[in-house]
C-alpha cells in the first residue's frame, strides 16, 4: 500500500527529466513511483491534482531564518505551508558563535528541512550590517571547528562584501572567508551590492562552485555593461562560479537580470527571505519564480533553477521526485495570463503564469496553515506593505491583495547613475 497517491498533475522535475501529465506514490516518507495511470485502490489517501503542477520541494538557496535572534531572522513556518519551499538555506545568519543557536531553532521536529551557510563572522547578522567591521569576530580556526560541530548543517560558507559591511577593511573579509570554504571543501556565497569592492575586485578570489549572490542587483557596477554581462562576469561563469538571484528587498533589476539571460547566463533563483523582503518585493520563491518567467526564463529552466540545481550546488538530497527520494513535493496552480511583476527600482514586466500554492508535502506529510506574527518594529513599511499586512493578520491564506505597482513599495536602494554603474567595468576594462 501506498500512504498517498498524486492523481493526474503535470509533473515537472528537470532532476529527471520529466515533464509529462503522471501521478506520484509515496510510501513511508519517500517517493515510491511515478508513472501514468497507478492504481488508486492502492493507496490510502488519494489526491485528484489533475490541471496543476506537481513539482519537487522548492529549495530556497538563499533565506534567513534565525529568527528572534539577528535583525533580519523571518519565522519559516508561516511560509513552508503556502509556498512549496521545503528546502531552505540561511545564508550566514550566524558565524561561529550562534550556529549553536541556529541549530537548535531549527531543530526537530521541524517539518522541513534547514540548512547553513556560516557566516566568516563569528557576530553573523544581529546587526543591520558591519559584521566585517571588527577582524577579530572574523576567527577562521573558530569557524572551522564550530562547523566542524555541527556537520551537515554548514553546507557552505557566507560573506557579504559591500562598502558598508567590510568598513575600513577591504578584500580581507573576503580573503579569510575564502581560506574558510577551502578548508571546509565547502562553496563560498559572496554577497556583491553597493561598491567598492566591486565584482572585478572580488573576482580573483573566486574558483568553481562558489556562488556571486545579488547576481542581477541594480546597485553593483561591473556586472552589465552596454546591455550586455560584463567581461568579469562572463570570465565567472566560464571558471565554473554560479550565480544566484537573491532578491531581497533591494537587489533585483529586471533589465539586468535579461541581459544576463540573452548571454545563457541562468542563476539558482531564491528569495533573499528575510524580515524586510517577505512583506515584498520578493514575498516568496514562487513570486520570484514568476519574475524570472517574466524575464524569459522558461517554465522548465525555473523549476530547475528553484530545485535540482540549488540542490546540487549545496550537496543537498532534495530538489527531486525520483524514486526513492524524499517525498518532499509542491502542488501549485498555473494561472495562464498577464500578471504585471515588479523590481526594487519600480520596473514593470508581465510573467505568463502565476503559481499558486496548493499544498506543500514533506516526507510525504502535508504542511498545515500556520500564521505568522506581526513584523518587528524595525521593520519599515510602506503604507500598502501595512495595509496589506493587517488584512493578512485578518485572513490567514491568499485573499490579501497583490502588490503589484512600483507605487506600493518605497525604494530602500536607490539606483546609481549609469557612470556608478559602469566603474567596476571600467576598473576591469571590459567598457565598451
Amino acid at each position: 500500500m501506498w500512504d498517498l497517491l498524486l492523481r493526474g498533475g503535470r509533473v515537472i522535475d528537470p532532476a529527471s527529466g520529466r515533464d509529462a501529465i503522471a501521478d506520484v506514490a509515496v510510501r513511508a516518507g519517500r517517493i515510491a513511483e511515478v508513472a501514468e495511470d497507478l492504481p488508486p485502490g492502492r493507496a490510502a489517501r488519494v489526491e485528484d491534482v489533475h490541471g496543476r503542477l506537481v513539482l519537487p520541494g522548492l529549495v530556497d538557496a538563499h533565506t534567513h531564518v534565525l529568527h528572534g535572534a539577528t535583525y533580519w531572522g523571518v519565522d519559516p513556518e508561516p511560509i513552508a505551508w503556502r509556498t512549496g519551499v521545503t528546502t531552505w538555506i540561511d545564508a550566514g545568519s550566524a558565524g561561529a558563535y550562534g550556529l549553536e543557536g541556529l541549530r537548535r531553532a531549527v531543530a526537530d521536529p521541524a517539518p522541513f528541512r534547514v540548512h547553513a551557510l556560516v557566516n566568516v563572522s563569528g557576530i553573523g547578522l544581529v546587526g543591520r550590517t558591519g559584521e566585517h567591521h571588527v577582524l577579530e569576530n572574523l576567527d577562521v580556526d573558530a569557524a572551522v571547528s564550530e562547523a566542524a560541530r555541527h556537520g551537515g548543517l554548514v553546507r557552505g560558507v557566507k560573506a557579504r562584501m559591500d562598502t558598508h559591511t567590510v568598513g575600513a577593511h577591504g578584500l580581507e573579509p573576503l580573503r579569510r572567508a575564502v581560506t574558510l570554504a577551502r578548508r571546509l571543501e565547502l562553496p563560498l556565497m559572496v554577497h556583491i551590492g553597493y561598491g567598492p569592492p566591486d565584482l572585478a575586485d572580488l573576482a580573483p578570489l573566486l574558483t568553481e562552485g562558489d556562488v556571486v549572490t545579488h547576481c542581477a542587483t541594480g546597485v553593483a557596477a561591473g556586472l552589465v555593461v552596454d546591455g550586455r554581462p560584463s567581461d568579469t562576469l562572463l570570465r565567472l561563469r566560464d571558471a565554473g562560479v554560479l550565480f544566484d538571484l537573491g532578491h531581497g528587498s533591494g537587489a533585483f533589476a529586471f533589465d539586468v537580470l535579461e541581459a544576463e539571460l540573452s548571454a545563457g547566463l541562468l542563476p539558482l533563483l531564491s528569495t533573499d527571505l528575510h524580515i524586510r523582503s517577505v512583506y515584498g518585493p520578493a514575498f516568496d520563491l514562487p513570486t520570484v519564480m514568476g519574475k524570472a518567467l517574466a524575464a524569459g526564463m522558461e517554465l522548465t529552466d525555473t523549476v530547475a533553477a528553484a530545485t535540482c540545481r540549488p540542490a546540487r550546488a549545496f550537496g543537498l538530497d532534495a530538489g527531486t521526485l525520483r524514486p526513492g527520494a524524499a517525498a518532499d513535493i509542491a502542488v501549485f496552480e498555473a494561472e495562464e495570463g498577464s500578471f504585471p511583476v515588479v523590481d526594487v527600482h519600480g520596473g514593470t514586466r508581465a510573467a505568463p503564469l502565476r503559481l499558486t500554492n496548493t499544498a506543500t508535502y514533506a516526507d510525504g506529510r502535508l504542511l498545515t496553515p500556520r500564521a505568522a506574527e506581526p513584523p518587528p518594529v524595525w521593520v519599515p513599511l510602506s503604507g500598502a506593505q501595512r495595509g496589506a499586512e493587517e488584512e493578512r493578520q485578518a485572513r490567514v491564506r491568499s485573499a490579501v491583495r497583490r502588490l503589484d505597482r512600483p507605487e506600493d513599495f518605497d525604494e530602500p536602494f536607490p539606483r546609481p547613475s549609469l557612470r556608478e554603474r559602469t566603474r567596476g567595468a571600467e576598473h576591469d576594462g571590459s567598457a565598451r
